[in-house]
């Protein structure tokens, strides 16, 4: 402690990161950044731009990169993404900021920061077009905690001959992440073919009676091949769950190295 308050006193460090050390969060005007999360749990604590003006987000995204060096940010529109890069560019030293307009997330990083790299593959697999906003979600995340992650799109079994053709690669990585809408049948298909943790993922695609994903996820629930389900558009916690998986077997594999 007497060193980090030495730190703080030379200006080494900033209050922010002082009260991150001591406190495991850092307090803004916006709430309470937990900066401890990832040390703790595995997985990076992220900002839900759901319910938060533009500039609460900016301010937690702020003290995120001070904190931890990244930003992690979902679901968040043009403008909640225009106000962070506003808040970040003031900054010193200068973040890089990716941004995806599809997925509605942001990842900003510190010049500095270097982010895990697991020897771990994830696969993240659309039945459809429809079905890419959560999984670029669930790809987001599962890449922060450092998977090597490869998308697999547009496979849905309306053409079997699709699920098919990509058995090869789905068999190659370590756990899978599939994402699928209306009745949420490909996840209960690829888990009977192969020899993979699934993730299923219902998506909010559909119409009509069922629609909205609850097809799709009461389906997945009943699935008779073996797999697990997370709510319905639930992308960071299915990117996170695999993520966690990814970390196990990088831990394994280096104790056999």
């Amino acid at each position: 402690m007497r060193d980090l308050l030495d730190a703080l006193a030379a200006g080494d460090v900033t209050p922010a990161e002082a009260e991150a050390e001591l406190a495991g969060y850092a307090t803004s005007g916006a709430g309470r950044f937990d900066a401890a999360r990832e040390s703790r749990s595995g997985v990076p604590e992220a900002v839900l731009g759901d319910g938060k003006t533009p500039n609460e987000i900016a301010d937690l995204a702020a003290i995120a990169i001070e904190t931890t060096g990244r930003a992690i940010v979902t679901r968040l529109d043009d403008a909640d993404a225009g106000a962070v890069r506003r808040e970040l560019a003031g900054e010193e030293p200068e973040a890089t900021v990716r941004w995806s307009d599809r997925s509605n997330w942001l990842v900003a990083t510190a010049p500095d920061f270097e982010r895990p790299d697991l020897d771990a593959a994830v696969g993240v697999v659309t039945a459809g077009t429809s079905d890419a906003v959560p999984a670029g979600e669930a790809a987001m995340i599962a890449e922060e905690i450092g998977a090597t992650v490869t998308r697999i799109d547009d496979v849905g079994v309306a053409s079997l001959e699709r699920t098919v053709d990509a058995v090869a690669r789905l068999r190659d990585q370590d756990v899978l992440i599939v994402a699928a809408g209306r009745e949420g049948a490909l996840p209960t298909v690829v888990a009977g073919l192969v020899d993979t943790p699934v993730i299923a993922l219902p998506v909010s695609t559909g119409y009509g009676h069922g629609g909205e994903g609850e097809a799709a996820l009461s389906g997945l629930l009943q699935s008779c091949t073996a797999l697990t389900v997370v709510n319905i558009d639930a992308g960071f916690t299915a990117g996170t769950q695999a993520g966690l998986i990814a970390r196990r077997l990088d831990d394994a594999r280096a104790d056999d190295a």
